[in-house]
């Protein structure tokens, strides 16, 4: 990894999706099937309630792999109708089959989707050149913005710092969702790119700010969202120990959302709570009485109410 580019001039912060995003889980009846009614409910809840200002839909988190073209198609359509107007729909259409991924696009920007979030084809491990010509060709199928999702250890895979710089150059990849866990990879492409970074790792918000990140895309942010919200907006405002302290306190849930598989912890918390989640779907397991009351804990130690 070579940096011996000179740093991209500063031209102003950008937050193409907002600050606070959160990676939907996708509601589904007791008998496995699609809960649109729910999503729908869902949603509002995260945006009028949790403060979100974009979704992710059809992500991992949304079980992307377990739902077909259509249910993620309908999903799109129902929740962009209903908060559409007031956050940001960022349509997961990532897979390791570059025509699909094309086809989900689409897809996704007749349904009304704002945005794409793009993962690194996964299990494949396409080299760099082949990163570039997928997310490039699936940059240039749609009229949408696109966020790349970095994610090596689940994708075997990771975008390289001079292939992201490089991916920065199109005028519609303009974001990224940083799961690699690496700060200084981070930051030496914040310093040479535009691209607006959201932190893909609930505990690294804060240090992933300041190194150049504009927010974050979570997963306990179904519970933790005002506090997070609260906690980036303190660190923009110059109160970094508020922001620092705020860390401190949701930090057991950030961390604990994950003792487990995330989304099947958020949906039992979300059942806990009384909001749409139902059952997820195999090969994914629902939590036991253990796991839940761990859970609980966890929520109480972040000061989050969990009946």
């Amino acid at each position: 990894m070579t940096h011996d580019h000179p740093a991209a001039p500063d031209r102003g912060v950008s937050r193409p999706f907002g600050r606070l995003i959160t990676a939907m889980v996708t509601p589904f009846a007791a008998d496995g099937s699609l809960d649109l009614d729910g999503a729908v409910r869902l949603a509002a809840h995260l945006v009028d309630e949790q403060g979100n200002d974009a979704l992710v839909l059809n992500g991992t988190t949304g079980e992307s792999p377990t739902t077909t073209d259509a249910e993620k198609e309908a999903l799109i359509r129902a929740v962009a109708e209903t908060v559409g107007d007031r956050a940001r729909i960022l349509a997961g259409v990532g897979t390791n089959d570059t025509r699909h991924t094309i086809e989900l696009a689409v897809s996704a920007e007749k349904a009304g989707a704002h945005g794409l979030l793009v993962v690194t084809p996964y299990y494949n491990k396409p080299p760099q050149s082949g990163l570039l010509r997928h997310f490039t060709a699936v940059a240039d199928a749609t009229g949408l913005p696109v966020m790349l999702y970095d994610i090596p250890h689940r994708a075997g895979t990771e975008i390289a710092t001079e292939t992201l710089v490089r991916l920065a150059e199109h005028g519609r990849i303009v974001a990224v969702k940083d799961a690699k866990g690496d700060l200084t990879a981070t930051s030496w492409v914040t310093s040479r790119s535009d691209l607006a970074f959201y932190s893909g790792e609930d505990a690294l918000t804060l240090p992933a700010l300041a190194v150049g990140s504009v927010g974050v895309v979570g997963t306990s942010t179904h519970f933790t969202g005002v506090g997070t919200k609260q906690l980036i907006e303190a660190y923009e405002a110059g109160d970094h120990a508020t922001a620092l302290a705020l860390h401190r306190r949701l930090l057991p849930l950030y961390t604990g959302i994950f003792r487990t598989q995330g989304v099947i912890l958020v949906k039992a918390g979300l059942a806990a709570k009384g909001l749409p989640a139902g059952p997820v779907r195999p090969p994914l397991v629902d939590a036991t009485t253990d796991e839940i009351a761990q859970l609980r804990a966890d929520c109480a130690a972040a000061g989050v109410d969990l009946p």
